[in-house]
């Protein structure tokens, strides 16, 4: 049997701000290890002698990040699918079915969010051993997460009799909604309820066979957004009319509620899904205190606490059960009971149309990145960072002029017809309007001070007439 691990990558994670933002969400975030979410659970397949190489599932806007992350850890995967709007999993997981499909007719599916935390490797590789077998039976199977305590915050699966040839799995009697305190206190006693991870394991087919009886506009649009949709550099851009018409639904409404054919396998393998800032302070090893502090963090009398400095010092003295999340452009400090309020603030910033919640100021591009140093009225200035042999689009503003200064490495500029090298400490002007390009022909990062100024500096004055990128 070959398994074909199906990552699907999408998703704000707007309970996370404000370091996880639309830009940069949680599971391309470094949040538990030295390694990305999403690198964590790539890395947490790869090896296993059954598992092909993963099936990525992403929005078209974080593309580049998830090629760059994969190349970091020696990852190749299968395909990067990319969606150009969100419409939940159970459309993202047809169009991977139907990928998966042409390329394999017996392709059997691990469904994994990109976001979550398992400790222990050896029980999940077993559960999905025993998932396994009996999905070559034709079972759609789920993994029901033992629960460690009367969470809320969960979903849960009550199982029914036990699965056929199984002494371990059960056929799944209902899914249940996040119950309130009480509820829960009831299922953890019960001992047949167990947390809904939003894992699965299935054939492509079998799931495809199911979503056609109980969702078939979902069927029908996933199908047709991979057949009609085409290569892109890397990635395989699903066709942006036929997904876009897609309904949008949960595989668990969709099919596992309705299915005859789903089982749970219930699975003890440290699992969270950090849906909060209160998860992620337990996913960790705090200190003597029972504090998790990460960057340049002072404490004095905290206890139970999580601290996280980005950008500067963070000096927190006398309190508990707090979460302080420092960044360049905000702060955030909640108490750990509290911090499912967080996703209020994130409505906030949009109803004013603040930015805080779409990007940092450090914003990475294919090329590299840049950062937001100081603006003002009619100027801004940014660090940017351009990577060895790869260059910007080229581009002009309607409203603005550059200023160009190289602070290290060698840069190729075009302006207008002319096409000069900068090293480091020299320094060009881009008038308004006029066609440009900024490259780094060098082995080592480009870095130089942009100051801009004029009438208007959005990102959203940049016409493009060439870019490697095929950015529009």
């Amino acid at each position: 049997m070959k398994i074909y691990p199906v990552i699907l990558s999408g998703g704000a994670g707007t309970r996370l701000w404000p370091l996880s933002r639309a830009v940069l969400p949680k599971q391309l975030l470094p949040l538990v290890t030295d390694k990305t979410m999403l690198q964590d659970t790539v890395l947490r397949v790869s090896g296993w002698p059954e598992l092909m190489a993963p099936l990525v599932v992403c929005g078209n806007e974080h593309r580049f990040l998830v090629a760059e992350q994969l190349r970091e850890i020696g990852v190749t995967p299968l395909g990067i699918l990319l969606e150009p709007v969100g419409r939940n999993t159970a459309p993202a997981v047809a169009a991977a079915a139907n990928y998966l499909r042409a390329i394999d007719p017996d392709a059997v599916m691990l469904v994994l969010p990109a976001d979550h935390v398992i400790d222990k490797n050896v029980p999940f590789a077993q559960a999905v051993a025993q998932a396994g077998a009996l999905v070559a039976d034709g079972a759609l199977a789920t993994f029901g997460i033992v629960p460690q305590a009367p969470e809320t915050g969960y979903g849960y699966i009550h199982r029914g009799e036990r699965a056929a040839g199984s002494d371990t799995a059960y056929q799944v009697d209902r899914f249940v909604e996040k119950p309130d305190r009480a509820t829960a206190e009831l299922f953890v006693a019960d001992g047949g309820y167990y947390w809904n991870s939003g894992m699965f394991l299935f054939r492509a087919e079998g799931y495809l066979r199911e979503l056609a009886e109980f969702a078939p506009a979902i069927a029908d649009a996933a199908e047709a957004a991979v057949r009609l949709g085409y290569r892109d550099l890397d990635f395989c851009r699903l066709d942006e009319a036929a997904f876009s018409s897609c309904p949008s639904d949960s595989i668990d409404y969709a099919v596992m509620e309705r299915t005859r054919h789903a089982v749970v396998v219930p699975a003890d393998i440290g699992w969270s899904d950090v849906g909060s800032w209160s998860a992620l302070w337990q996913v960790q090893q705090g200190d003597a205190q029972g504090n998790v502090q990460r960057g340049d963090v002072y404490l004095d009398g905290v206890t139970n606490s999580l601290v996280r400095a980005e950008s500067r010092i963070v000096a927190v003295i006398g309190v508990n059960d707090l979460v302080v999340v420092e960044t360049p452009d905000a702060v955030l400090v909640a108490h750990k009971d509290q911090v499912q309020r967080v996703k209020q603030i994130v409505d906030h910033l949009k109803s004013k149309e603040r930015t805080e919640h779409l990007h940092h100021t450090k914003v990475y591009r294919p090329w590299g990145y840049y950062e937001g140093i100081d603006a003002g009225d009619r100027f801004q200035v940014k660090r940017i960072t351009v990577k060895p042999g790869e260059k910007l689009s080229l581009q002009m503003h309607h409203h603005r002029a550059e200023h160009w200064v190289v602070v290290s490495g060698t840069a190729r500029v075009t302006c207008g017809e002319k096409v000069s090298l900068l090293s480091e400490n020299e320094s060009t002007y881009i008038p308004i309007g006029m066609n440009h390009r900024l490259e780094n022909p060098g082995k080592v990062p480009l870095h130089i001070i942009e100051v801009q100024s004029g009438s208007y500096l959005g990102e959203d004055d940049i016409v493009r007439f060439e870019d490697i990128y095929q950015r529009a």
